[in-house]
């Protein structure tokens, strides 16, 4: 028979959910918070073509 190993790390990890059976939802809105968002493409374009092109060498001044 095999015993199933479990490390120090998964171990403390389902402690750890016990403990906090909601931080996985957080964890999910967290991530659509500053990740899973709608791209506006128009805007987008709008800073890209307000973007000043940089000279070669920036404290040059003429």
């Amino acid at each position: 028979m095999a015993n199933n190993f479990e490390s120090e790390i998964t171990c403390f990890l389902k402690d750890l959910k016990k403990a906090h059976p909601d931080m996985e939802k957080k964890q999910i809105d967290g991530r659509a918070r500053l990740w899973d968002r709608e791209i506006d493409f128009e805007l987008q374009e709008g800073y890209q073509n307000a973007r000043v092109p940089q000279k070669a060498y920036v404290y040059q001044t003429n």
